[in-house]
């Protein structure tokens, strides 16, 4: 497998905070003319025996995956990983250890929007969450649509439940170390997700992939949705100065919300190594 392989390795379902259910999303990779997915929904493996028999119903060569979330020099930053045993138990554990902040951070924002004359938002958006374990930003600002406060989810992200902004709560998420040892452990390979939307300067960015290299990261998102063709040749640059392989995904939640469709993305550049080529043996 080459580095022209319509791969889409990130995106996700209703397990997190995407709109389409396993059974949906599987079929219509397919028909895009993906020809190797991954399902990576947020500090969750709920959906990876349903995305699984979904691929194979629809012939589609599957890996594994979640999208993991640390904190980082106070940002939040995300690490897929692809390929893992989603049974392992140190895995399990830690995104559920990952997740069990999430409602109390809900509540809070929820009050601090009240506090603000938009009462009500937390039990809102409980009816877009299908896990309320994983009751996310995104499941707000689609309520805050509902009722008209804004007229699209990136209106709520520009004026609501963005840092300095009503409703914004920090939350710490796992370590650096946590993530990746945790993907690593349980047999997968661990990927800085859309390094280019960070804002780091470059000695910070310059610290998070030094840091990922020595904890035993071996990816870099190149190609995704997040991402322009200045970003391609920046991490394209990033994987052959860390020694990282490349993925490619396009961050997929929903066909009203997201940019960029399943299997829609330029290919990665013809200069670095394909994440999956790491990973013929985990293929599904």
């Amino acid at each position: 497998m080459t580095h022209i392989l319509n791969a889409d390795l990130h995106c996700h379902s209703v397990v997190s905070d995407g709109t389409l259910t396993p059974e949906e999303l599987a079929p219509r990779a397919k028909d895009n003319g993906v020809e190797l997915w991954a399902l990576t929904d947020h500090d969750e493996v709920g959906g990876q025996d349903r995305a699984i028999a979904a691929a194979q119903a629809v012939g589609l060569p599957f890996l594994t995956g979640a999208e993991i979330s640390v904190t980082f020099l106070g940002v939040t930053v995300h690490i897929v990983g692809l390929g893992f045993d989603h049974s392992d138990a140190a895995l399990v554990a830690g995104l559920r250890q990952t997740r069990g902040g999430r409602e109390q951070r809900a509540r809070e924002m929820s009050d601090d929007l009240a506090r603000v004359g938009i009462p009500g938002v937390y039990e809102g958006a409980l009816k877009y969450v299908g896990n309320p374990e994983l009751i996310s930003r995104s499941h707000f600002a689609r309520y805050l649509v509902e009722i008209g406060v804004c007229k699209e989810t990136n209106d709520v992200f520009r004026k609501y439940i963005t840092e300095g902004k009503p409703g914004f709560v920090a939350h710490r998420w796992a370590a650096l170390r946590d993530a990746v040892s945790w993907i690593t452990g349980a047999g997968g390979v661990a990927v800085i997700a859309h390094p280019g939307r960070y804002g780091f300067t470059p000695n910070e960015e310059y610290a998070l992939f030094t840091e990922f290299k020595a904890l035993g990261g071996q990816g870099v998102e190149v190609v995704t949705g997040a991402h322009g063709p200045a970003d391609y040749a920046k991490y394209a640059d990033f994987c052959r100065e860390f020694g990282l392989v490349a993925s490619r995904g396009s961050d997929f939640h929903s066909p009203t919300e997201s940019h960029t469709d399943l299997g829609r993305l330029p290919d990665l550049p013809g200069n670095v190594t394909p994440v999956w080529e790491l990973l013929t043996e985990r293929i599904l």
